[in-house]
Order: C-alpha cells, then structure tokens, then sequence
C-alpha cells in the first residue's frame, strides 16, 4: 500500500515509556497524591455510612440504614478500585498488546 508521500505501515505500535516525555515522576508524584485522597475519602464514607448504617438500624428506620448499607458498599468499591487500579490496568495493557 502506497499513498504520494510513501509507503503507509498497516500497524500502530503502542510503547508506553516513563521516560518518553518531560515531567514524569511529578505526574507519578501527583497520581500517588490523588489515589491517598481518595482513599482517606474512601475511609470517611466508610466510617459515616456505618454510623449512618447502625443509627437507621437501632432507631428502626430502614431507609437509612439502607443509606448507611449502600454507603458503605460504595466507599468499599471506591478503595477496591483505588487499590486494585494499576493491576487492572496493566492486565488489559498485557492482553491487549498479545493481538
């Protein structure tokens, strides 16, 4: 395949580099930064959600402390997501550079 500036490659290549461009370890620095705020943010919606949880229960009402319940299945999956973020990542990364 031919184009009137040269021969065209078929292929896209994708090579993720740390040290392609300028600036790096601040994005890791700041990246590292945002994932422990939002796992201190994670642990104030635990902690809320759970009081919220057992307050609804004791005081026999059930729409807060289903509030409570979802509260804490929420920030749960938030710091699941948070921790388990990179390997995710990189697992797709890994099976997709195999095509």
């Amino acid at each position: 395949m031919t184009s009137a500036a040269g021969p065209i490659s078929p292929f896209v290549t994708l090579n993720p580099n740390p040290q392609g461009l300028p600036g790096t370890p601040v994005l890791q620095t700041l990246t590292d930064g945002l994932g422990y705020w939002v796992e201190i943010a994670a642990l104030v919606g635990l902690l809320l959600g759970a009081a919220v949880w057992a307050l609804g229960h004791y005081s026999q009402n059930y729409q807060q402390a289903y509030a409570g319940r979802r509260g804490v299945l929420i920030s749960g999956a938030a710091a699941l997501l948070v921790g388990a973020g990179p390997y995710i990542l990189n697992f797709f990364m890994q099976k997709g550079g195999q095509f």
